[in-house]
């Protein structure tokens, strides 16, 4: 059986002996069934990740020995953000979910003119901390040893006000001026990638996003849905600059 890689938010240090939080517990003695002294990785989100074993546990929470410390390279040399106009509840968690697993740095869900799903504050913060859960669990599946932020939603002229020192500013338009494998390497490694919901952006929102410098940018000659365009142009980026280059 595959070693579980379980995620914890509490900083961890070879010989601690930490109690895992519920849910992860539930995970590891109920789902799993594991048994005291069964191999785990653990790891905080800082960047390090950790060989564990179970010591003890009841049905409600794992007790778990750190037992080494390891080296694990699984992070991008690239900052991806990932603007992502918000669409329906499946296709915004795929996108969020392989996003994660294509190294994207962070994830701020916009509101556009064309998003159908509609968020009052109390729904916004419920979506946020359910995209956060998904973050989590992509991570613990892929290998990476940092959490991606899954930020609140902001709304399209709030997310093009904020400041960036992104190199690159890349809004994903099947009518973009260039292509995105034209590009130069960016000098900071920082790339800002907009994409749109279903049905794209609008025409005054590609005019609002070019005004506030950034460049539209074609990813082929096919016209790719939301929870594709992203995912390619990230695919695209890491081959191009990142870790799926084969250096």
């Amino acid at each position: 059986m595959r070693i579980p890689r379980i995620y914890t938010p509490q900083p961890l240090a070879v010989r601690d002996s930490v109690t895992l939080e519920r849910a992860a517990s539930q995970h590891l003695l109920t789902v799993l069934r594991l048994k005291p002294g069964a191999s785990l990785v653990l790891f905080d989100g800082s960047g390090r990740e950790f060989e564990a074993r179970l010591d003890a546990g009841d049905n409600r929470r794992a007790r778990i020995l750190v037992t080494a410390e390891r080296t694990h390279h699984s992070e991008s040399p690239l900052r991806i953000s990932l603007a992502q106009g918000i669409s329906r509840s499946e296709r915004m968690d795929y996108t969020l979910q392989k996003a994660v697993e294509l190294g994207v740095a962070e994830i701020v869900p916009v509101v556009t003119e064309r998003s159908v799903v509609r968020l009052n504050a109390e729904h916004a913060q419920r979506k946020r901390e359910h995209w956060q859960r998904l973050v989590i669990s992509a991570c613990e599946q892929s290998g990476r040893v940092r959490i991606p932020p899954a930020h609140a939603p902001l709304s399209y002229t709030d997310f093009l006000s904020q400041p960036t020192d992104a190199a690159h500013k890349l809004l994903l338009d099947p009518e973009g001026s260039q292509a995105l494998t034209t590009l130069g390497r960016p000098v900071n490694g920082w790339i800002q990638l907009l994409a749109g919901p279903e049905g794209g952006l609008s025409e005054a929102e590609k005019a609002q996003a070019l005004a506030t410098g950034y460049t539209g940018v074609r990813l082929g000659p096919r016209i790719l849905r939301t929870e594709t365009a992203a995912l390619a142009a990230l695919s695209l980026l890491q081959g191009l600059w990142g870790d799926l280059a084969g250096d």
